[in-house]
């Protein structure tokens, strides 16, 4: 046997206002020309995020540390 849902199908006016969204009024990404290749974006807790100006001092500080950290042994 077959079961019937006893949900009702939400239309456009049951929806709550803030999840009404009008698509007419949407813009392109502005920041996804910046996002090229192999680019990741991360979050940074906001007492990290006030110790770096620009993302080339977070990777500065990065490439460093990945440098100081022990190479895997091949073999």
């Amino acid at each position: 046997m077959k079961k019937v849902s006893t949900r009702k199908k939400a239309s456009r006016d049951q929806m709550r206002r803030e999840y009404r969204f009008d698509y007419r009024k949407a813009r392109p990404n502005r920041f996804a020309p910046l996002m090229k290749g192999r680019t990741v974006a991360v979050v940074l807790d906001p007492d990290v995020a006030s110790v770096f100006r620009s993302s080339e001092s977070v990777n500065s500080l990065l490439r460093s540390v990945i440098s100081a950290l022990p190479q895997p042994v091949k073999g």
